[in-house]
């Protein structure tokens, strides 16, 4: 089956639990309630902890905004626009404090499960080496998935329980941020290899 992207601006926001900012969850797997993969977008509207997930791992990427000094375990890890996503334990003691005013960040959350977050480059091929992959488009654009072609909006979700050999994403217009958007996959048991 074909897959269709999901809007951002289509998806609900929803509090954090800590109320530091809302999240837009583009993702869960197997559903909302008992999730094992998740992918959101927050938005981070005051400096504070995050959340603990204990037997998660998370990896984190600024998108858009100032960026966030994020302190996890008193170690300090400066995340703007632009900058390689962030790996750590969803247990660890993290505390966020804006650069610049708000921020908005993609989340990748893994419960025992390997998963990747990798930065798109425009018009170059990505080799997708877990079972399920997606593509998170910060830019309007075309993924190109084999001999398929997939319109996407700017700030979408496209996501394969299937995926191709080799995947590409070429924005619409020339990009004025530094990355258009980000590569994401997950080795989820029962999914082709």
């Amino acid at each position: 089956m074909r897959p269709h992207p999901v809007a951002l601006h289509d998806t609900p926001a929803t509090p954090w639990r800590n109320g530091g900012g809302v999240a837009r969850d583009l993702l869960a797997w197997p559903s909302n309630a008992d999730w094992r993969l998740r992918i959101s977008v927050a938005e981070i509207e005051s400096d504070g902890p995050f959340s603990a997930y204990p037997g998660v791992q998370r990896r984190f990427a600024v998108l858009l905004g100032g960026g966030v000094a994020l302190t996890i375990d008193g170690v300090e890890h400066l995340c703007r626009p632009g900058s390689e996503a962030l790996q750590f334990s969803g247990a660890a003691s993290v505390d966020c404090r804006r650069l610049d005013g708000p921020s908005r960040a993609l989340n990748l959350l893994l419960r025992d499960l390997a998963g990747k977050m990798e930065a798109v480059v425009d018009g170059q091929s990505w080799t997708p080496a877990l079972r399920q992959c997606g593509v998170y488009a910060m830019a309007e654009g075309r993924c190109v998935a084999g001999t398929e072609v997939i319109d996407m909006p700017a700030e979408s979700l496209l996501w394969f329980t299937a995926p191709p050999a080799t995947l590409g994403f070429h924005a619409a217009r020339v990009s004025h941020g530094p990355v258009i958007g980000w590569w994401l996959a997950a080795d989820i048991p029962g999914s082709e290899a």
